[in-house]
């Protein structure tokens, strides 16, 4: 059986094994590490792993023409930082004196919106350089309109090569294609990169399988602002796209990872939802945790997402889901797909 001890799983950090059925107590950080390598480009799939609402986002992102420009919401979290919202989610706005630095790009169908709400808000400055937290196209839409202006763009290796080639959502049964040239990353990362725009320093590292294969944190260390992407989900179902490399304890490990590089002051800026706090962040992370534990163990004893559902385990906790079954459905398949070294990547 494997175990989901939290100590047990510990024991086990820089594992070299990759078959848990042959090392039961492997941490969950290791179960696909092996299998995790760059070598394993995406090709085939995407969104599947997303909630309903997030599937329809990324499918309104991907093949939605182009809406009518329109001024977006703008809250100042400092004199410098910025956060654009509606774009359908979040876009960090950074803004040195050579111009403006942004965390994803919303949409495509947004993005003239965008740009529309940085000449009202923000002087119209040009957009330098643009960092991706992951590949997912309500992120990842505007990249092109802002690369094609001369904006260099910063993302995770996986990430690049998700945005490079075409794939396939088997849920919604289409394909995503490949961003131009100009929209895909020029300067990618593998495991962390630093960065100094104007008088910030920022911090750029990987957090694996926690929402796709390819998420990225991006801390603007000297501001304590600190942006997660779908790794953080104070409003809507959090998400696991598990058919691209993402899981549950993918989740939970990046979780661990960000409260390390945080501190009690830090802000944290997810893809969707209002900015949190510190204690909004460990309130989310304690919720996923237990979920971690209780769906890891009824899972490895063969139960389905129904069964875990019936079992009431998501009325353990406090907070209550639009579409439980839904999350559980993609937890499980997560786990299975971790516990058996499955890569995803494949219909």
């Amino acid at each position: 059986m494997i175990s989901t001890d939290k100590n047990t799983w510990n024991l086990f950090r820089g594992s070299s094994y990759s078959d848990p059925f042959d090392y039961p107590d492997l941490h969950r950080r290791n179960i696909l590490r092996a299998g995790a390598g760059l070598a394993s480009a995406p090709l085939l799939v995407g969104l599947g792993g997303c909630s309903p609402g997030e599937q329809e986002t990324g499918r309104q992102a991907a093949v939605e023409e182009t809406l009518p420009p329109a001024v977006l919401p703008v809250e100042a979290l400092n004199d410098q930082v910025s956060v654009i919202s509606g774009a359908p989610g979040n876009i960090l706005v950074l803004k040195t004196d050579d111009g403006l630095m942004l965390v994803d790009s919303g949409s495509a169908a947004l993005a003239p919106s965008v740009r529309m709400t940085i000449e009202h808000h923000l002087e119209g400055r040009p957009v330098h350089a643009l960092i991706n937290t992951h590949y997912h196209p309500d992120q990842t839409g505007g990249n092109a309109l802002f690369g094609e202006a001369g904006a260099a763009i910063h993302a995770h290796e996986i990430t690049r090569q998700w945005l490079s080639a075409d794939y396939y959502v088997p849920f919604e049964n289409y394909w995503v294609p490949a961003l131009p040239p100009p929209g895909r990353p020029t300067h990618t990362f593998i495991e962390k990169e630093s960065l100094v725009l104007g008088n910030q320093s920022l911090e750029l590292g990987y957090l694996l399988e926690a929402h796709t294969r390819g998420d990225a944190y991006i801390y603007l260390r000297d501001a304590n602002i600190l942006v997660v992407g779908d790794v953080a989900s104070p409003l809507r179902d959090p998400a696991l796209d598990w058919y691209a490399g993402g899981w549950l304890g993918g989740r939970v490990d990046a979780m661990d990872d960000i409260l390390e590089v945080a501190n009690d002051d830090t802000i944290i800026v997810p893809a969707y939802g209002p900015v949190m706090t510190m204690a909004d962040f460990r309130e989310e992370h304690v919720m996923m945790w237990h979920l971690w534990e209780r769906c890891s163990t009824l899972v490895n004893k063969g139960r389905s997402a129904q069964d875990i559902l019936d079992a009431g385990v998501m009325d353990e906790i406090d907070r209550k889901f639009d579409d439980p079954y839904k999350f559980l459905y993609d937890a499980s398949k997560g786990l299975w797909a971790h516990y058996t070294n499955f890569g995803g990547n494949v219909v």
